[in-house]
């Protein structure tokens, strides 16, 4: 009897179980038709979806049986969750993509640049090689651990990369141990664990590696703000020198404004008849360009009332420039408030240099520019106004950015209240 006649003799159970002695006379166990010999050791397959919707095979391989057994039913229990990637690129790579598709057009150009620097420097050279889904959490700890050991003027050959005659360190065999910092460190980490999120999100990976390693926070470098006689004394300073930046100074200590959106503002957003000032662009360097663009948040884009201080320097201002305009021989038309005695965007290192210029002709502590908006909240927190004011004033888009200014700078209650503890503690 044929085997087709045999097949219609046989009752529907008989058809199985022949089915099933005929896969176990193979050595493929049920539902296992797409596992088989090949090569040196065995391979399978599965059919799954891609994240970009198509439909493939993604293949496991193994030396026995059972290896690839164990691999294949990880790959049905991926399959059932959903969308399985069938190749997956470097850790270069993918960071490369991640940059150009998601970070360069979603997130601030300054931002980018961070990002972009972090990976070039810190993670590429390092984990740049590994296969994406094979890095793990001792390979990020390895990579964190290695990069604190590690000069960095060795790792990125910048003695090396100076004239013969003016290499002195590390170039020459006389390492100068220039170690990353702690901050540098966990904002590399940062970088990557925020890379590796994407990746869970367009289901490239099961989950981050790097958020499940834990980077200690290293505290906050204080700088203490000027006091009151300390401002008075640097604006008097410049007032009487008639410094070509007084007005900018001003802002900077009377309105808190960052040196960016002090050197991006535009006469179009002056209104000195109302005396009002919109905060709606910044001048930024980035990447060897200078950028006007918007400022990063709609908090940031707002309209503060100007204070006679203010109102009569930029009025000032206003006159000076018009006065410089009459008498160049070039002029270049930007509409910006400050700029150079041809009428171009001051560049923000310059800015730096002149307001450190002006602190030692002043006299007074040298401080960063940054530390003039600190400036500015110290003196209003002294003043005992509200935080919600003090949070519009500096446009922070949270409260709790505001709040951690007071618990920094609001010394007058904590000592009133140790007074008063003291005198009943001698009592």
């Amino acid at each position: 009897m044929t085997k087709s006649q045999l097949s219609k003799t046989e009752k529907p159970d008989e058809q199985k179980g022949r089915r099933e002695r005929r896969r176990r006379v193979r050595g493929r166990a049920n539902g296992e038709g797409s596992i088989f010999p090949y090569r040196n050791g065995y391979a399978a397959y599965v059919w799954v979806n891609t994240p970009d919707g198509k439909r493939t095979r993604k293949w496991a391989y193994g030396r026995t049986r059972e290896e690839t057994h164990k691999k294949w039913l990880k790959l049905h229990e991926a399959a059932k969750k959903g969308p399985v990637t069938t190749k997956t690129p470097t850790l270069a790579a993918y960071l490369e993509r991640w940059l150009n598709e998601v970070v360069k057009p979603e997130l601030a150009p300054a931002t980018a640049a961070n990002y972009e620097m972090f990976v070039r420097l810190y993670i590429v050279p390092t984990l740049g090689g590994k296969r994406l889904d094979k890095l793990t959490v001792a390979d990020v700890r390895a990579w964190l651990n290695k990069l604190r050991e590690t000069c960095q003027c060795c790792a990125q050959g910048k003695d090396a990369r100076r004239e013969e005659k003016r290499q002195r360190c590390c170039a020459v065999g006389r390492c100068c141990e220039q170690y990353a910092s702690e901050r540098t460190c966990r904002d590399a980490w940062t970088t990557l664990r925020a890379a590796l999120g994407n990746a869970v999100r367009e289901e490239i990976l099961p989950r981050n590696v790097a958020s499940l390693l834990r980077v200690s926070k290293p505290r906050k470098r204080r700088v203490k703000p000027w006091s009151v006689d300390e401002a008075r004394k640097f604006l008097v300073s410049a007032r009487e020198r008639r410094d070509p930046l007084y007005a900018a100074y001003v802002l900077i200590l009377t309105l808190g404004l960052r040196r960016g959106e002090v050197l991006g503002l535009r006469w179009a957003d002056v209104d000195l008849e109302t005396e009002e000032i919109r905060i709606g662009w910044q001048l930024q360097r980035i990447n060897g360009q200078l950028l006007h663009r918007e400022t990063k948040t709609e908090a940031s884009d707002a309209a503060l009332p100007l204070v006679d201080i203010c109102t009569t320097a930029l009025r000032e201002r206003r006159r000076d420039q018009e006065t410089a305009r009459e008498n160049a021989t070039e002029w270049t038309e930007s509409g910006l408030v400050f700029t150079t005695r041809t009428g171009r965007p001051i560049e923000p290192r310059n800015f730096n240099r002149s307001f450190a210029a002006a602190c030692d002709r002043a006299g007074v502590r040298r401080v960063p520019v940054h530390v003039t908006r600190k400036t500015c909240a110290s003196l209003l927190v002294a003043l005992d106004v509200h935080p919600r004011v003090v949070m519009q004033i500096l446009r922070h888009s949270q409260i709790a950015v505001t709040m951690d200014i007071y618990s920094e700078v609001s010394t007058a209650a904590p000592r009133k209240a140790l007074r008063k503890l003291g005198k009943q503690l001698g009592e």
